[in-house]
């Protein structure tokens, strides 16, 4: 039998070969350079790690890193939480299972939506399959998934950890954990008051929604950084509008409507303001 030809890109004769540069470690910028290519060139729908509680949002898949390790499902049938030992996904190929950072979701069941109202530290976990019912868990520390509205009972707080762990804080101040019930089953609980094993969580998402709420912060502290430097009576001034239907408040004006209201007499406070915008 003859050996396999290896493929190679076509060659005229007499044609020189162009070798390739080689970025070396010490050059200036190469690892931010480096860096900033490998996330130009990651997949959008890469799962990746969240770095800070603001790129949560999108698909999201939530792992506890438990014996076995477990992921937070959602069963549309009997409208219920399931966490799901992910050792019993099945490789396509029959291989061992991958590590557990390595993991992505093998069913749309798995995969929950994460939303927030803009400005909002608090996020909504939403099932992604079903009608989308919402995570809440009330005064009980009960947790479920069957309301389609949202309200208190189902804002969460994300407290990402320097390792990259991340824990739920609901609107009671209290803490999502993994709790094992009779039976040696699994199910959540939502009235731990510490953080401990059972409250950090491994949550994955999509690399163009992480990339998304960078840009949208960016944008957000430059916005922040010009308008400190603005008085508010001069821009309506300058624009002869009514702050353009919003009003551009400078860290001062803040400052002093916070003490007004602290002292009784915000409504003073706001007249005065307002004379001053006239003038």
């Amino acid at each position: 039998m003859s050996e396999k030809v290896r493929p190679t890109k076509l060659k005229f004769k007499g044609e020189k070969t162009k070798k390739k540069r080689k970025r070396e470690d010490g050059d200036e910028g190469g690892s931010s350079s480096r860096r900033k290519r490998k996330d130009e060139e990651e997949a959008p729908e890469t799962w990746v790690l969240p770095e800070q509680a603001i790129e949560i949002r999108g698909p999201t898949y939530i792992l506890h890193p438990s014996d076995p390790p477990i992921c937070i499902t959602y069963d549309s049938t009997r409208g219920r939480i399931v966490l799901h030992s992910v050792d019993k996904d099945k490789t396509e190929d029959g291989t061992q299972p991958a590590a557990l950072l390595d993991r992505t979701p093998t069913e749309v069941s798995q995969v929950w939506v994460t939303t927030r109202i803009a400005g909002a530290s608090t996020i909504n976990l939403r099932t992604g399959v079903g009608e989308g019912k919402f995570l809440s868990c009330d005064k009980h520390g009960i947790v479920s998934a069957d309301r389609e509205a949202r309200g208190p009972q189902e804002e969460w707080t994300p407290v990402v950890f320097p390792d990259g762990m991340v824990a739920f804080q609901n609107v009671y101040e209290k803490y999502l954990s993994v709790d094992e019930v009779a039976g040696g089953t699994m199910s959540l609980r939502g009235d731990s008051e510490e953080v401990g094993f059972r409250e950090r969580f491994w949550v994955k998402i999509q690399s163009k929604y992480k990339k998304e709420a960078n840009a949208e912060e960016k944008k957000r502290k430059e916005g922040l950084s010009m308008d400190s430097n603005l008085d508010e009576a001069s821009v309506n001034k300058t624009y002869q509008a009514w702050g353009a239907g919003r009003s551009v408040l400078s860290a001062e004006d803040k400052k002093e409507l916070k003490k007004a209201k602290k002292e009784g007499r915000l409504a003073e406070a706001l007249l005065d303001r307002r004379a001053k915008l006239k003038r």
